[in-house]
């Protein structure tokens, strides 16, 4: 049997924004049959369940009993407790980002993977954006970056702060383009509409003399995403949500060209599933495995704790100047 033509039999675990996003293009995709759903609110999985067509279920052990793979979509603080179970179960997973809520449960979430042969895939969206593909194949010696990634609030995703919710994006393709971890990182940011920091800036330094600033907020009045890369005799930028990428490039006379990059553009959330798909029929590592999201994970509570330590100077600062601290 060729395995490309193989139907894989895949259940979501999380009916909330994700997980429901991930349950209307499961059910449009050639090569899955989408056996079902669980949530643990079941009013609200039979809701999501009417919707779409598909049925429910009563808890893990009858998803996994259904079910070949699965999309993990449920809060992050759950994601090694649900992502573990289901690869003990024989299950393979694509995990949404980022892969923990900390490093020890990531690197459970890997360890689990590694001993059950399963196929750990994180969802870190953007890799599969088309005009990220065309962006990596363009870059050559990148030597500066400045990414902005602003959205307007939503209460979604609020267990998390905004590096682990939006910055986590940037930081994996940022480490992907550079190939090396960083030497020094500078951060700040505070909360504005909830308990956690809402808007921050970064500055990594890499080996080579490579700088890269990151600013990232879900307090914003517009949707921005944008990163752009300067290197020897160019000048990339890219537009996650147009997906378009164009380069400015000077010439041996000193003539600047403004050149479009083709992409083909597509739904990055379906070239996922696409992706993990294939890993599950062929065991092919995936594009975005279990370390390699573990690595952007620990860059990011690197950052996080610099936010904190910053935050704590400030307020040190307003004591001794007689103001409450915030």
């Amino acid at each position: 049997m060729d395995i490309h033509a193989k139907v894989v039999r895949i259940a979501v675990a999380g009916a909330g924004a994700f997980g429901r996003n991930h349950i209307r293009v499961l059910k449009e995709l050639p090569g899955a049959e989408l056996t079902g759903i669980y949530d643990l609110n079941p009013e609200h999985a039979a809701a999501v369940a009417a919707e779409f067509g598909v049925r429910t279920f009563s808890s893990l052990t009858e998803l996994a009993q259904n079910a070949e793979a699965c999309v993990v979509a449920v809060p992050t603080i759950a994601h090694a407790e649900v992502g573990c179970a289901l690869m003990e179960a024989g299950l393979d997973i694509l995990v949404e980002k980022p892969i923990a809520l900390d490093i020890a449960s990531g690197a459970r979430l890997v360890e689990t993977a590694q001993k059950q042969q399963r196929i750990l895939q994180v969802g870190h969206l953007e890799r599969f954006n088309p005009a990220v593909t065309a962006l990596a194949k363009a870059v050559t010696l990148p030597l500066f970056f400045e990414i902005h990634r602003l959205s307007i609030f939503t209460p979604r995703s609020l267990d998390v702060d905004v590096v682990l919710d939006l910055m986590i994006h940037d930081i994996e393709i940022l480490l992907g383009l550079i190939g090396k971890l960083p030497v020094s990182i500078e951060a700040a940011g505070i909360q504005i509409l909830s308990g956690k920091v809402d808007i921050a800036n970064v500055r990594m330094a890499f080996p080579g003399g490579v700088i890269a600033n990151l600013t990232a907020s879900r307090a914003s009045t517009e949707k921005v995403r944008k990163m752009r890369v300067f290197q020897p005799g160019a000048y990339l930028s890219l537009d996650y949500s147009k997906q378009e990428l164009f380069g400015i490039e000077v010439g041996t006379q000193q003539q600047v060209r403004i050149k479009p990059f083709a992409v083909v553009k597509n739904e990055p959330l379906r070239l996922e599933l696409e992706a993990f798909l294939h890993s599950v029929r062929s065991r092919e590592k995936p594009k975005v495995d279990g370390e390699t999201s573990l690595q952007a994970l620990k860059v990011a509570m690197e950052v996080v704790d610099k936010i904190e330590l910053h935050a704590r100077v400030v307020r040190e600062t307003l004591q001794d100047a007689g103001y409450s601290a915030i």
